[in-house]
């Protein structure tokens, strides 16, 4: 099999709609002649271009409208093609856990790889470079809520922030927030600590007599 029925093959069994790059071809041919596959596929409406090395195999929406891939789609996609780990801005991240009402302006994702932009049509992703201890648990809820925490700072991270996320996340989650403590900083270990201490139950009294 040639290396462009191979990657039409492998495009065919794609789910429309979802993004992807030449690092899915990896292995079929050499780079040269994936770029070339892909952009006759382009040329002739097969996938659609819809940024820098990246495409999208086309998918109607409502009323026949193309649906666009969503911005944590494209960028989870960019990541896993560099191996880097990713995850929600902080800002974003603290506004579907309730911790604040603000939308953030841009779409932005922290990431183990280099800051850059990413032009998805009209529209900047921005993948920020961040810390890996701020990104232990990385594409998980327990990972939107420490990336909330970052974010919020030591002036506004108090166990009443802990209690929230904590009604937020499912059980197991949580308790994942709770076993990366050592990759916490000291400000937001203690928070933590004072929200655990209010859920010990105290000791019963003896009975009068």
């Amino acid at each position: 099999m040639s290396a462009s029925q191979a990657i039409r093959e492998r495009i065919a069994a794609h789910a429309p709609g979802e993004p992807f790059t030449p690092a899915m071809f990896a292995g079929l041919g050499s780079r040269a002649a994936i770029d070339q596959t892909l952009m006759r596929l382009a040329k002739a409406g097969a996938i659609e271009r819809i940024g820098h090395g990246l495409y999208v195999v086309p998918a109607a929406g409502r009323f026949g409208v193309k649906a666009a891939p969503s911005a944590e789609k494209v960028a989870q996609v960019v990541a896993d093609a560099k191996g880097e780990s990713l995850e929600i801005h902080g800002a974003e991240a603290a506004r579907r856990l309730g911790l604040t009402t603000q939308m953030p302006a841009q779409a932005a994702f922290y990431t183990t790889g280099p800051s850059r932009e990413i032009r998805l049509g009209k529209m900047t992703l921005k993948l920020q470079h961040a810390a890996s201890r701020k990104l232990v648990l990385a594409g998980r809820p327990a990972g939107q809520a420490l990336s909330a925490l970052w974010y919020l700072g030591r002036e506004q991270v108090t166990e009443n922030t802990f209690r929230t996320i904590a009604e937020k996340l499912p059980r197991s989650e949580f308790q994942a927030l709770r076993a990366v403590k050592a990759s916490m900083p000291a400000w937001m270990v203690h928070a933590l600590s004072s929200y655990e201490r209010t859920q010990i139950s105290p000791s019963p009294t003896d009975p009068l007599l």
